[in-house]
């Protein structure tokens, strides 16, 4: 068979083996939405119904304890670029809790790997953190509590490497979560002790420069910078790096995906 052929078949092959992958992950996504949310009340809608709510009660709060300005920043805008990247961390990390364990079952179907199981919670997650933050923001700048963005390039950017990040944690998770069963318990402490660390109650030019030397290598810190940048242009001085937080979150998910297979050995022995 020529080379050319031999080509044809191979590329026929590969798209045949896409299709199969993509419709094997649509039903996962499918059944997840349908084991979280069911079919009563609003159902699958509570996917960025409930981010919604949790980042309007906390805006609601910080606007009625605190000073309409944080150096120059509108509170509510202030808290809408924090909280909503702090929702997209806690609920990608979150989702890889045992969910190789949870999720068992299924590793029976001949087509179902465990990349497809860890990979479609994390892509619900965060397509529901997704339209919950463009709701939000939408809604805000409607009714004129905050101003337009001034570059929404840059805050697609932030916010697709804080999912990035999410996502190579949450995988470093899954592992760790389904080969220890202690690890879940150290989750919470960690998710709280790095919140004053993470960016979201801070700029780095409100910082002494003896601190911002340290922050900066925090790399959520950096998707926190891009995503204000964005949002609030040249009225506030920021501070980030593409690059950093991108090697982070490729390295944390090369290490999160090499190990599922010993998973599967330790699940069913």
């Amino acid at each position: 068979m020529s080379a050319h052929k031999l080509l044809k078949v191979d590329r026929k092959a590969l798209m045949s083996g896409l299709g199969v992958q993509f419709r094997c992950v649509r039903a996962l996504i499918i059944r997840e939405m349908m084991m979280r949310y069911g079919r009563n009340n609003l159902g699958f809608l509570w996917v960025f119904v409930e981010p919604m709510i949790l980042c309007v009660g906390v805006m609601t709060m910080w606007s009625l304890i605190r000073s309409p300005y944080e150096n120059g920043i509108p509170i509510i805008g202030f808290v809408y670029t924090g909280y909503m990247p702090l929702t997209l961390w806690r609920h990608i990390c979150n989702s890889g809790t045992h969910i190789f364990l949870r999720n068992s079952n299924l590793l029976y179907h001949r087509h179902v790997t465990l990349l497809d199981v860890l990979f479609t919670g994390m892509a619900l997650e965060f397509a529901g953190t997704t339209a919950a933050f463009l709701i939000v923001g939408t809604t805000l700048i409607a009714a004129g509590l905050v101003e337009p963005p001034h570059d929404v390039g840059i805050i697609v950017a932030g916010w697709m490497l804080m999912g990035l990040l999410s996502s190579g944690v949450g995988c470093c998770l899954a592992t760790l979560t389904d080969r220890f069963e202690v690890a879940d318990k150290f989750i919470g402490p960690f998710q709280y002790l790095t919140i004053p660390l993470c960016g979201f109650m801070f700029m780095v030019a409100w910082l002494p420069t003896s601190i911002q030397h340290l922050v900066w290598y925090v790399p959520t810190v950096h998707c926190y910078e891009m995503i204000r940048s964005g949002f609030f242009g040249q009225t506030t001085e920021t501070y980030y790096s593409f690059w950093y937080p991108a090697a982070w979150g490729i390295g944390l998910m090369a290490i999160g995906i090499s190990f599922p297979d010993r998973v599967r050995d330790y699940i069913y022995s």
